[in-house]
């Protein structure tokens, strides 16, 4: 939503805010960061032209404030940008130039609501002063850029899992191929997709890896043991990271202004969603979570058996298998449902309760880690290790090309490798209101981990 002083000229006449110069500029604006006109409200804080054009006194603007405000309120706007000083002075009220102001990410309550907001030159000054254009583009890039980082580094981590296993596997076969050749290199593959499932999403994606290429509980148990001692490895390192984030984020030459700016928005989202939980909405959670599953169990059932009879060499990709359609399934619908007001009951504590079934999960899988099988096979340790570091080597290279804060490739990496476990550990290690970016993170991780660690195996299984 954009908030504009008043009415000009041809405004005026036309009824319609934003139609002269003013108007062409700002749509240039907005093209350049390729958003269309029609994709965002305008409007304005007075709606008449003063007279002699002049800046709308406070007087007018008191008048006008109930309309802005019901303006806001229907809209319901991701974001407010406030164009010139008249729209900031009166919001803010304060009197201070634009050129102090401008750039800098504040909270808006309108209506017991939270909107994220920024000041920036009107269109109609930047005609009048071409020589402050630098300025707006740069408060433009910012508005463009909110978010968008933290999720090129959660995927660019997802794809370094994808193919740090295969590229591991390869490297430690070219280099001596005996640090592995004590094992079955078939189980080998098979064993490291778990490991795939486990840093791309979590212990569910995991399991579902080990059902769907039968990973057999002997190599699965070395591997439990290559997944954390590695993870944790890379987990102090990003620890330590965080201690020492401004000297990163120098290095990176990266803008951290956009954490904060992430930072309020999850806040302000909780705060609208959140509340105390009854035993109709713990019981509307736990009916949502086994009905899907039900219904994956009841399309697996349909799936896997119509596949074997009918497309039978499929089962080399592991189609025939029925845990691999139960967890495609019903990770397909949560996503789906993530997207409609379902997503809402994150308020009364969905992720806390589906927590509690995954550490079950967990623990299950941790019972079954055998750490002397490291020592049995230790290339599988030195597979783990490059596995990592080519991971790490990604995300920092993206990283250092975006010039993405440290925070964002941290948490990115840690919703991949550490899951909801980790994953918010790492991210109050840099604020404590920053856990909730983690758990975020690390859900979208759970979403995907499937289809991916999938991906590595498939990858795997025809290199070797």
């Amino acid at each position: 939503m954009l908030i504009g002083e008043g009415p000009g000229q041809k405004e005026d006449e036309q009824g319609k805010p934003f139609v002269g110069d003013a108007g062409l500029l700002l749509n240039k604006m907005l093209a350049a960061i390729n958003i269309k006109r029609n994709k965002v409200y305008v409007t304005n804080i007075v709606n008449y032209r003063p007279p002699e054009n002049r800046k709308p006194n406070e007087v007018e603007i008191n008048t006008y404030a109930p309309f802005i405000k019901k303006h806001i309120s229907i809209i319901n706007p991701k974001l407010i940008i406030l164009l010139g000083s008249s729209a900031m002075e009166a919001f803010f009220g304060n009197k201070e130039k634009i050129s102090k102001s401008r750039g800098f990410w504040k909270e808006l309550i309108v209506n017991n609501k939270t909107y994220l907001t920024m000041v920036t030159f009107h269109p109609a000054y930047l005609l009048r002063q071409p020589d402050q254009k630098k300025f707006s583009w740069a408060d433009l890039k910012e508005i463009r850029k909110l978010g968008s980082k933290a999720l090129i580094l959660f995927f660019t981590g997802t794809l370094g899992i994808i193919i740090g296993g295969p590229i591991a596997i390869l490297i430690v076969l070219s280099i001596n191929p005996a640090l592995i050749a004590g094992s079955d290199i078939d189980s080998v593959w098979r064993g490291l997709s778990t490991v795939a499932g486990s840093w791309i999403g979590g212990g569910a994606n995991q399991a579902a890896m080990k059902e769907v290429f039968q990973v057999d509980n002997e190599i699965f148990s070395a591997m439990v043991a290559v997944d954390v001692i590695v993870a944790n490895i890379w987990m102090a390192f990003l620890l330590y990271g965080a201690g020492i984030n401004d000297k990163i984020d120098n290095w990176l030459q990266a803008d951290s202004s956009s954490i904060d700016v992430l930072k309020n928005k999850i806040e302000a989202y909780q705060a609208q969603i959140m509340k105390i939980p009854n035993t109709a909405d713990t019981m509307r959670v736990l009916s949502i979570g086994f009905g899907i599953t039900a219904v994956a169990h009841f399309g697996a059932d349909l799936i896997a058996p119509w596949i074997f009879q009918n497309a039978p060499l499929l089962a080399k990709f592991s189609l025939t298998s029925k845990f691999f359609w139960l967890i495609v399934i019903s990770t397909t619908l949560a996503v789906f449902l993530s997207f409609t007001k379902a997503r809402e009951l994150e308020g009364v504590g969905a992720s806390r309760i589906g927590s509690v079934f995954i550490y079950i999960l967990v623990a299950t899988i941790g019972m079954k880690m055998n750490i002397l099988a490291i020592f049995d096979n230790p290339g599988l340790f030195i597979v783990g290790l490059i596995w990592m570091m080519i991971h790490a080597g990604m995300l920092i290279s993206v990283a250092k090309f975006i010039k993405a804060p440290f925070f964002f490739m941290a948490v990115g990496s840690q919703a991949n490798v550490g899951g909801a476990a980790s994953a918010p550990v790492v991210a109050a290690a840099f604020h404590p209101s920053l856990a909730a970016v983690g758990v975020l993170l690390a859900v979208l991780g759970y979403a995907v981990g499937t289809y991916a660690a999938y991906i590595c195996g498939i990858i795997m299984q025809n290199l070797v």
